[in-house]
């Protein structure tokens, strides 16, 4: 009786698989064209940036070689078909500014930057179910009000400027944490202690800037839920607060919550490459801010799709987990 059920979910779920990937196909492609039209319109001379200092004393004729080397030269369309080739071999380019193949700077990078997303985003998760949901149980009171005030304080601070001030005042003036990088100066080698000791302060800034929305978000949802019928009837029974608060009116409030989670990781990320840079972490924001700085499109563009490619991941996990939650939800359109 259950397997008609189960095998209609999972054939919807493959439906929207196969519908998100036929939008995101034209997504990647139109992403990749722009960021190719706009390395194209850069006035900056690939040639002369990857030579550096020696493209002062070197001649023109070996200038004019590399550009030849490279197909920059090439018309426009040419030089994008082939970049697309190379792009579904594997092969994501030369990075100019590391002076190494785009493809060992991200693997040696992107570890650090998903490690300072994610447990910044469960930090968000976990504090923003607590707080909105106590303040939405105590809606109007003292806690209510002062979490209100604190979200829109926060939520209107650039997260640049929270990093610099964590730093002043944890670092520089209480001296409890370290101000930036992943081990001390002195330290010989590396080790996990040594490294959460160093993230505490880039995780806690990027969670503070974006767990205002999160917080308001769901004090808002569970203060409605509060007013529903099966709500109403579990607190006429006479259940615990702490039953009624997480056991039914949270349980409510967590299906529009998944959809936020998913649309606001661009944020997130956004967030993680200002905080990667004010920290000096080793992660893809500071060399997504050097390769923009030094105009370096092939670390760039690759940064881009990559980015791309993982916000259009997380909006559909973001879909079908909102599915698995709720049954009533349809999966096959």
């Amino acid at each position: 009786m259950t397997r008609q059920p189960t095998r209609r979910r999972l054939a919807g779920a493959g439906a929207v698989v196969r519908r998100r990937l036929l939008v995101a196909v034209p997504v990647l492609v139109a992403t990749s064209i722009g960021m190719f039209a706009l390395g194209a319109a850069s006035p900056v001379d690939a040639a002369k940036q990857y030579a550096g200092a020696a493209a002062f004393t070197t001649t023109e004729e070996n200038l004019a070689q590399l550009r030849a080397n490279w197909g920059v030269d090439d018309p426009l369309p040419v030089q994008y078909l082939r970049w697309v080739g190379n792009l579904l071999r594997g092969d994501l380019g030369w990075s100019t500014s590391r002076h190494e193949a785009v493809g060992s700077v991200i693997a040696a990078r992107a570890g650090w930057t998903l490690l300072l997303v994610g447990a910044a985003l469960a930090v968000v998760l976990v504090a923003s179910l607590l707080l909105g949901s106590l303040a939405a149980y105590r809606r109007g009171g003292l806690f209510d009000r002062g979490l209100r005030a604190a979200a829109y304080a926060v939520g209107s601070m650039p997260v640049f400027w929270l990093g610099l001030a964590a730093i002043a005042l944890f670092a520089l003036a209480l001296g409890w944490l370290p101000a930036g990088g992943l081990t001390d100066v002195t330290a010989t080698g590396t080790s996990w202690t040594d490294v959460a000791h160093h993230l505490v302060l880039p995780i806690g800034v990027l969670a503070v800037s974006q767990a205002p929305w999160f917080v308001l978000f769901v004090r808002d949802a569970v203060a409605e839920s509060l007013r529903d019928d099966h709500v109403l009837a579990a607190r006429a029974r006479g259940l615990p607060g702490r039953t009624v608060l997480f056991g039914h009116a949270l349980r409510t409030a967590l299906l529009p919550f998944l959809t936020l989670v998913g649309t606001h990781l661009p944020e997130l990320v956004g967030g993680a490459v200002l905080v990667e840079t004010v920290f000096s972490l080793p992660g893809l924001g500071a060399v997504t801010v050097q390769a923009a700085l030094g105009s370096d499109f092939p670390l760039l563009a690759a940064i881009t799709l990559l980015t791309t490619a993982v916000v259009l991941a997380a909006n559909l996990a973001a879909d079908l987990g909102y599915a698995a939650a709720d049954p009533r939800v349809r999966l096959d359109g």
